[in-house]
């Protein structure tokens, strides 16, 4: 297989079989919503974000959330490449999924029935999704707790045609595995509207690794459903509110531990549910939103069952008003409210914040801003952010941030049934990030590097004594490297190098101590994609994704103690082939890539990589 996948690449490559002609775009001419609130380009923006477009995710056909996500630079999810199922832990820039902040259409999703409050992917469906906006470093300043390692913004469907148009996705692939996913779409003056739902059901292969090749563990299947309904009403040329309805509920199985078979099932579900609305004037727009998330989760196994409940409310109201072409602002205030039913128990933030950005004409662009937060139980923090940035004949930026951050405990942490401490304290964190975007060789070249600096204090951990509590301050710094070249239309080679390195310190027997703790964290990744458009109608692409050394805690079941052990690098591998009917808008595509199961007890670190799967698919519009 691996022989295959390199031909492909090679293939992808060589091939040049129509007129060629430049018509890339200047990356710093991209305009993106997430940096500031509000359409701009990046050009005039000195934060890092990397944008995964309509394309990419077309073709990812046969991906879902978390296995796109993770091939991104910088970012890791552990569980990726396991069965689809399988919990997915989130590490952006070396942090875990608790200092990530999950956005869609720029409202927040919580559950605080979880771990730290961070949001399960496996509740996100790719298929109803439009775009993706992956917003780097502390963005406590304009997004509240949460956002100390980075922001994931989820843009999705939107309307395009004032035609109903109606598209629709079948796929088939190994291990029975099946994805079907129909829209109905349509914009007109004054109302639009998106319907989506998606049916995805997969037999898997089974958590546990068979160490024997005999025992015939049974396969963990996976089957979720998920609906989407977004409506937009133009009340008046410049009044618009946006109410939505999303549903997605998943079940599936998991067993006893790594190399013990087990009949355990799960069952989960999320509701989300609001509004979102704007009112533009001649200097700017006011932004308003609603959102609800419920979340509940149902655990049964050989020890019996286990379910809990989460509900998050926020509402936020926001003005991006332009005193002139060089001074804009983003002002306004946000609250959240989040509520648990084990015990019965109620935490809210309340949050006002204000930006200035400030644009010269002789390439300065800066932004700086703060934001107050009251939190019902610990009381008040404060967060800073100041990014100054310099455009270099409209091809070079540098760029700078100096930001703070902050992660209120979660109501779990606070008051849950599990090892909670109400007299936990936020964890805060001060960001350094510094580096340089061009555009270069007439737009057929992109480069960014980046190089950071992360300290997180009053660290929250899970004792020895099953409690949670404030450590000392955690220590991270890295370096990104991404490069994009498209010497010619049809083909596209990127590569990215992302490394990451940090540590704890805390006082223990009257010291200070401090240790390497980024488990399942590898400190190198090196990402490569090659994408070649054959012809009009055919489409080829191949990627490898090397994973370095990393270290994670062993837990042996039959003695009960934990000790560290090293896991050996590894790469993954992946193709994909795309023919599209251009006159019937019927398209046709292949998608191969690697699957593994977990080698550890209650721990997700390495795979066991069982080969690739291939997964067949239709995409059709009408």
């Amino acid at each position: 297989m691996k022989k295959i996948l390199f031909a492909f690449a090679v293939f992808a490559t060589a091939q040049n079989t129509y007129a060629q002609k430049d018509s890339v775009q200047n990356i710093l001419d991209e305009v993106v919503v997430t940096a500031t609130k509000s359409p701009k380009k990046l050009s005039e923006t000195g934060k890092v974000l990397t944008v995964i477009t309509k394309e990419q995710i077309e073709k990812s056909g046969g991906k879902d959330f978390a296995q796109l996500i993770t091939e991104q630079t910088g970012i890791i999810v552990n569980g990726a490449i396991s069965n689809p199922g399988k919990d997915k832990s989130i590490f952006l820039r070396g942090a875990t999924d608790k200092y990530t902040l999950i956005l869609l259409d720029g409202i927040p999703l919580n559950e605080p029935a979880g771990v730290g409050g961070s949001f399960d992917l496996r509740l996100l469906s790719l298929d109803n999704i439009e775009r993706i906006e992956i917003l780097k470093g502390s963005q406590s300043t304009l997004y509240g707790s949460n956002a100390v390692a980075g922001v994931i913004n989820i843009i999705s469907k939107k309307p395009t045609t004032g035609k109903p148009q109606f598209n629709g996705l079948a796929t088939y692939g190994s291990f029975n595995t099946f994805k079907g996913n129909a829209n109905i779409s349509q914009k007109t003056k004054v109302l639009e509207y998106d319907l989506n739902y998606v049916y995805y059901n997969t037999d898997g292969i089974s958590e546990a690794k068979d160490t024997t090749g005999k025992a015939n563990f049974d396969k963990d299947g996976f089957t979720q459903h998920a609906v989407q309904a977004v409506v937009g009403v133009n009340i008046t040329d410049k009044f618009k509110v946006s109410p939505y309805y999303r549903f997605t509920q998943f079940e599936g199985g998991y067993d006893a531990d790594a190399f013990t078979d087990g009949d355990n099932h799960y069952n989960a579900s999320l509701v989300n549910t609001g509004l979102d609305g704007r009112y533009n004037y001649a200097k700017g727009t006011v932004h308003f939103n609603y959102g609800y998330d419920f979340t509940k989760r149902l655990y049964a196994s050989q020890y019996g069952d286990f379910s809990m409940k989460g509900k998050f409310h926020q509402a936020e109201a926001f003005v991006n008003h332009a005193f002139s072409k060089a001074v804009q602002m983003v002002a306004g205030a946000n609250m959240q409210v989040y509520r648990i039913d084990a015990p019965d128990t109620v935490n809210s933030i309340i949050s006002p914040y204000a930006s200035l950005f400030l644009h010269s004409n002789n390439g300065w662009n800066v932004e700086l801003g703060g934001r107050y937060n009251h939190h019902n139980k610990y009381g008040d923090n404060f967060t800073y952010s100041f990014n100054p940035s310099y455009l270099i004949n409209e091809k070079v930026k540098l760029f700078a941030n100096i930001t703070s951050g902050f992660r209120a405990p979660s109501i779990n942490e606070l008051f849950g049934p599990y090892g909670s401490n109400p007299d936990l304290k936020p964890e805060r964190s001060t960001t350094q990030e510094a580096g340089v975007q061009a555009s270069l060789a007439n737009k057929k070249l992109t480069a960014t590097l980046t190089g950071f600096n992360r300290i997180i204090k009053d660290v929250i951990i899970y004792n020895s004594n099953y409690t949670y509590e404030n450590r000392d301050k955690q220590h991270d710094f890295g370096v990104e490297i991404e490069l994009n070249y498209s010497p010619i239309e049809q083909l596209n080679i990127k590569a990215s190098y992302a490394y990451i390195d940090g540590k704890i310190t805390q006082a223990l027997a009257g010291k200070d101590t401090s240790f390497y703790n980024l488990v399942r964290r590898p400190k190198n990744t090196v990402n490569l994609f090659v994408g070649y458009q054959i012809t009009k109608q055919l489409f080829v692409s191949a990627s490898t994704q090397f994973i370095g050394k990393r270290t994670d805690n062993y837990f042996d079941p039959n003695t009960f103690t934990s000790s560290e052990v090293e896991l050996k690098s590894y790469a993954l591998l992946n193709a994909y082939a795309e023919y599209k009917f251009l006159k019937s808008r019927i398209d046709l595509f292949v998608d191969a890539k690697n699957i593994g199961n977990k080698r550890n007890f209650y721990e997700v670190y390495g795979y066991n990589v069982q080969g690739i799967t291939v997964t067949a698919g239709i995409r059709f519009r009408l």
